[in-house]
């Protein structure tokens, strides 16, 4: 087993890039995993563990040699000091354990949905990674079918959206796209497509989502595109009934998702 107790390392420097800069996700094809939840979770979804990294003075050899038999898996193992621990960690409570995994590619064409009549929620450009966290644990929550990032800001491994998720990117059945794309994908498909919006919208609870759909949902600040409300279906809505006329968009989302759960049965 590997130890490492400089934080000038080569590998140590790598994995601080890893953790902070996206272009570096992208160019390596590898991004970085805290925790021993999201670890597992990270397995269960079919992610390869390159490398696990700990800290003795929070977890032992023991618990990572018992963490890698349970989850039937053989990464490279290396022992790393309290300083350098402290210098790749992202969370503030930690678990003294982080890995190295290798990045899926998140294509319309690789999506493999597990129903006939899937229901898949879709979001237009979300700036925070964690109103993306919190949207993809709402899909895990619900059993969705797909969760779909249109004109993504970051890509899908930051720590925060890994983070604010608890590990439900890991679980969930994501790809990315443009709009344009992912609104030819969706007519293939025959995936009708709700949009959540003000103008020319109808009550949420007045739609029928038992059929193939796609709910939609865009920023809070600007909405969504043109080219959604274009090619809308029906545009849904809300009602608000204070001062405000939009609430977050994960509490919206999670709102429409479960009526269409509750029209489907909870399918």
């Amino acid at each position: 087993m590997k130890n490492i107790t400089s934080t000038q390392n080569t590998l140590v420097k790598q994995i601080v890039l890893l953790k902070e800069k996206s272009r570096e996700r992208k160019k390596t094809g590898n991004f970085i995993i805290e925790g021993q939840r999201e670890i597992q979770l990270a397995v269960k979804g079919g992610y390869k563990i390159k490398t696990l990294l700990f800290y003795s003075g929070i977890i032992t050899a023991a618990d990572i040699n018992e963490l890698t038999s349970v989850n039937d898996i053989d990464p490279e193992l290396i022992e790393i000091s309290k300083e350098v621990y402290h210098k790749v960690a992202y969370r503030e409570t930690t678990e003294g354990i982080l890995a190295i995994a290798a990045a899926k590619e998140h294509t319309l064409s690789s999506l493999n949905f597990k129903r006939v009549n899937p229901l898949i929620l879709i979001a237009e450009a979300p700036e925070k990674p964690g109103n993306i966290g919190a949207l993809l644990r709402t899909a895990d929550a619900a059993g969705l079918d797909a969760v779909i990032i249109a004109n993504p800001k970051t890509d899908m491994y930051n720590p925060n959206i890994i983070r604010s998720s608890v590990g439900c990117v890991f679980t969930n059945n994501i790809a990315t796209g443009s709009t344009e794309d992912i609104i030819v994908f969706l007519k293939a498909n025959g995936i009708k497509i709700n949009c959540a919006a003000l103008t020319a919208s109808v009550n949420y609870h007045k739609v029928d989502y038992k059929k193939p759909t796609a709910i939609v949902v865009g920023t809070e600040a600007t909405g969504l595109s043109n080219d959604w409300l274009r090619n809308s279906t029906q545009n849904i809505i809300i009602p608000m009934q204070g001062e405000i006329d939009s609430m977050n968009v994960s509490v919206s989302a999670a709102i429409i998702i479960y009526e269409a759960k509750r029209q489907r049965s909870f399918d």
